[in-house]
Parts: C-alpha cells; structure tokens; sequence
C-alpha cells in the first residue's frame, strides 16, 4: 500500500513549521528554566558569552527586547551579579554590560545543558539533513525578508535571526 501524497500546500508548510517550532521552543523553555534563568536573561548572557561584552541598545535588538525590557533585564542580572555595566572607553555616554566570573560559571553551565539538550531533540537528523534543512529555511526566510521589506520590527527580527542561524 503506498503512503498517500504529502500535503505540500504553503499553509501546511506554514503549520508543520509552526507546531515544530512550538514543540522545540517549549522544551528549550523548560530545560532554561531548569537553570534558574528566564528566557530573556538566557538569551542576554547567550549573546554576552558568544558576543563579548556589548552596549545595552545593542544587545536589546540582539536577543529580540525592546529599550524598556532589555534595561530592565540587564537591571535583574546585575542585581543577581551575573553582569555588569562599565563605560565604553570609547564613548563614556554608552554603557557596556560585561559578563562577571558568575555570569559566566552560569551561563556556560546553562548552555552547555541547552546545547545538549538540543543536540538530543535533532539526533533524528543526519549532519546531510540537519544542512539541507538550514539551507531551506534560510532560503524561505531571505525570500521573506526580500518580500516583506526593511520596515517592520518583524522583518528586522527575522533578518536577525536568518543571518544568525
């Protein structure tokens, strides 16, 4: 008995994305918070572990925050001692958010489980799979942002994210 035709409509392309997405990001959420890391303090020392020491304003658009929750973010590590605010020593009016030793010792111990936790969730990909599935995501998502344009939050986030990944 043959398998019947997949269903290769844009919209069930659009779903199966969406539900596998949601699936992953769900796991994602509670192997963080199994660190005692929010989502948006995860990906804040995410980017200062792989990114270096940054502006605020920066790392905002980064980890895909506003002006007002990134502050607030940064204001929460730094209370918890995970992250620190010095001046630029090239502007004294931007201010640089620095991991500190504990900043690091956590997000390092949180991404290496993330990491792993991943690895575990795509080992049903080959290497071949996992290659061809980034290359058509990227080639969707370009075409997107190409259609889409420059002016939205969302095409800006998207574009982040394509270029990133």
């Amino acid at each position: 008995m043959s398998k019947a035709a997949e269903n290769t409509q844009a919209v069930h392309v659009w779903l199966v994305l969406w539900k596998t997405f949601r699936a992953i990001g769900e796991v994602a959420r509670r192997r963080i918070s199994g660190s005692c890391l929010g989502d948006s303090d995860f990906r804040v020392l995410e980017a200062l572990l792989h990114k270096g020491p940054l502006p605020v304003n920066t790392i905002g658009s980064k980890v895909e925050l506003t002006p007002g929750s990134i502050s607030v973010a940064v204001d929460r590590l730094e209370e918890r001692g995970l992250v620190k605010r010095k001046p630029s020593s090239d502007d004294r009016r931007v201010h640089m958010v620095h991991l500190t030793p504990a900043g690091e010792t956590v997000i390092r111990k949180a991404f290496a489980q993330h990491e792993a936790e991943m690895e575990r969730l795509f080992s049903n990909l080959s290497c071949q799979e996992r290659g061809t599935l980034i290359t058509l995501l990227k080639k969707l998502g370009k075409d997107v942002e190409s259609r889409t344009g420059n002016g939205s939050v969302e095409a800006s986030s998207a574009r982040a994210s394509i270029r990133s990944g």
